[in-house]
């Protein structure tokens, strides 16, 4: 009884932060400035998923987020950031910190950094990168620029999951096992 009634704490957490994080990237459609701000937002929910009800789970707020945000949001382009970098990240995060070894998973990390920035550089620019000149001269600094961003970004999300985890996940967990 008891696991069937975490289980379904599971599900009803991982839904929530699903529709959470869908409603913040209908919010990135209205803010005038900002968007990858808000839809960088909307992609800590996944991570507040995958700490709280395992991998599983933030796959699945992931995909329902995904989904539900091409079907739904007026601007296809947030939905499209979300999935390839943002809500996936906290995924992939996941994964690389699992092996334990900060020179690997910087590498790792760097790795899936890059491959996503040349799929908006090179696919996806005329969306998303349109304000950056297009010079060949100015892609190494774009890359290194944009590695050094991202490597603050990380650490910052690093600690938002150790506050998420003292604050929100320990006393949720406090509270379920008095049940």
């Amino acid at each position: 009884m008891r696991r069937q009634r975490q289980a379904a704490f599971s599900v009803a957490y991982t839904a929530l932060l699903a529709a959470l994080s869908l409603v913040i990237l209908y919010g990135s459609c209205l803010v005038p400035t900002g968007r990858a701000g808000v839809v960088g937002l909307a992609g800590l929910l996944p991570a507040a998923a995958v700490i709280s009800g395992g991998p599983s789970s933030g796959v699945l707020c992931y995909a329902g987020t995904g989904i539900l945000a091409f079907l739904l949001l007026p601007d296809k382009g947030n939905a499209l950031l979300y999935l390839l970098f943002f809500g996936l990240y906290p995924l992939v995060k996941y994964s690389i910190e699992r092996i334990r070894r900060l020179p690997l998973e910087l590498v790792l990390k760097l790795a899936f950094f890059n491959g996503m920035l040349s799929v908006f550089w090179f696919v996806l620019r005329t969306i998303f990168l349109s304000a950056i000149p297009l010079s060949t001269q100015s892609l190494p600094l774009l890359y290194l620029g944009g590695s050094a961003v991202f490597l603050m970004y990380d650490f910052g999300f690093s600690k938002l999951i150790s506050f998420y985890i003292a604050r929100v996940d320990k006393p949720l967990r406090n509270g379920r096992s008095a049940n």
